[in-house]
């Protein structure tokens, strides 16, 4: 039986997430997913008509959503709602006087690695938004500190590696058996749900309760190896396709490529470690209380779809199949994709993420009405005149036209400095915007 199937009949979201805000049982049958999954198998959609070949069978819980309320959920599984559920990534950031706040006291690891002060945050903003989905507050870069890679934020500079991996020693070095240390992650997420189970949430104007969607979340395959590799953020990530390209295949996970280069084997043991460590990682956030994983592949838009499909799909399809195995849908979000979002939607993703490069209109009828999307204001739209920025709401609002299965957010993450006010805004046009 699936998470929300759970709830159902019981009755019952650095940078935030990118990096961007009664304890339930973590060693549930679901922590650990079988690592057969058939990736390739029937292909199990929200609706008859919106199968399609690219996503694989799993237990979604398609009627179940209806009966736990969330319209949030509901999208994902492109199912009809009452209006269009909106978020915003980094909607827990330094543009909103209350985390920063917290920042006073505390830095980013240290909000991130405390429950209560992460609860805190996450819930302070969803609240102050009055979004449809929470997304927990934590950082991509959390799951290397158990790998035995350190790593620190330099101010004005971003996150540091202080040992970067550039070699297949260094590769085989990482470990994969300490992942019970990330769950203070979970532990924040269980107070967020228990938090919002109590109190559902209704619009003005309407009579029926909404269950807010609880996000949690973890980096990409490609995007935590580029960190682990560059020792940082890069622009040309020379380092990282260095490696990538010596590749060979192993374990079924790699690429083809030389076998004759002394590391070939850097890159696909890098792949297989980080999908181990992952998805025991969005497991303990599922049983902690996820409705939804997203998987922020923030750096893929440096690659070609040829070097996509060679060294980065299948990792990624493994990922993201072994999570739907837990019974939750999977956002897939990556920056400046528009010429991937085809070998993307192989993944087996439910929602892509588009940024706002691309007409939301065009890329869905791409991709096919199949898979759902969520986007895609450019965030710096919330820097203009509110018409201005009404505008280019109702945009997207009469592009994506009403179907199943659209969420309204930005192409990338809320930015520091941005209005509060114009994000309320926002949020106040999706409301009203209903039927």
């Amino acid at each position: 039986m699936s998470k929300v199937q759970n709830q159902a009949a019981s009755g019952s979201d650095c940078v935030q997430a990118e990096p961007l805000d009664g304890l339930a049982s973590l060693d549930g049958p679901n922590r650990v997913v079988s690592s057969g999954v058939d990736l390739d198998g029937p292909n199990q959609a929200a609706t008859p008509a919106a199968q399609t070949a690219n996503h694989p069978a799993v237990d979604h819980p398609k009627t179940a959503a209806g009966a736990y309320g969330s319209r949030f959920l509901r999208s994902c599984l492109r199912l009809p709602t009452d209006r269009t559920p909106v978020w915003f990534l980094r909607q827990a950031g330094r543009y909103m006087p209350e985390y920063m706040a917290v920042r006073k006291h505390h830095s980013l690891l240290e909000i991130c690695r405390t429950p209560e002060i992460a609860a805190e945050v996450t819930i302070t903003a969803a609240e102050r938004l009055g979004v449809d989905a929470a997304i927990i507050f934590a950082d991509l870069l959390l799951p290397f500190t158990p790998m035995g890679l350190d790593f620190e934020f330099v101010a004005d500079e971003g996150p540091r590696v202080h040992a970067p991996i550039r070699s297949a020693a260094q590769a085989r070095a990482l470990r994969t058996d300490r992942t019970d240390e990330l769950r203070y992650v979970a532990r924040a997420i269980e107070k967020v749900a228990s938090h919002f189970n109590a109190r559902p949430q209704t619009d003005a104007g309407s009579s029926q309760p909404d269950q807010l969607g609880i996000i949690g979340f973890c980096g990409a395959p490609f995007t935590l190896a580029s960190y682990m590799i560059e020792g940082g953020s890069s622009r040309n990530y020379i380092e990282t396709k260095k490696l990538m390209y010596a590749s060979q295949p192993t374990m079924g996970m790699g690429a083809t490529g030389s076998s004759k280069h002394p590391d070939s084997a850097a890159w696909p043991i890098l792949m297989e470690k980080l999908v181990t460590v992952l998805v025991e990682y969005a497991a303990q956030q599922v049983e902690a209380g996820a409705d939804v994983i997203q998987v922020f592949d923030s750096w893929v838009g440096a690659l070609s779809p040829t070097d996509y499909r060679q060294y980065v799909q299948r990792p990624t399809t493994e990922l993201i199949g072994r999570i739907r195995a837990l019974g939750v849908p999977v956002i897939y979000f990556g920056v400046d994709t528009a010429s991937l979002l085809p070998a993307m939607s192989e993944t087996g993703a439910d929602v892509l993420g588009l940024d706002w490069r691309t007409p939301l209109d065009q890329a869905w009828r791409a991709l096919g009405h199949g898979v759902a999307v969520q986007g895609n204001l450019d965030p710096i739209t919330l820097f203009a005149p509110p018409d201005v920025l009404e505008a280019r709401v109702g945009e997207i609002l009469a592009a994506a036209a009403g179907r199943p299965g659209h969420i309204f957010n930005l192409g990338h993450g809320i930015v520091p400095g941005t209005p509060v006010e114009a994000v309320l805004q926002v949020v106040r046009q999706i409301k009203s915007s209903a039927g």
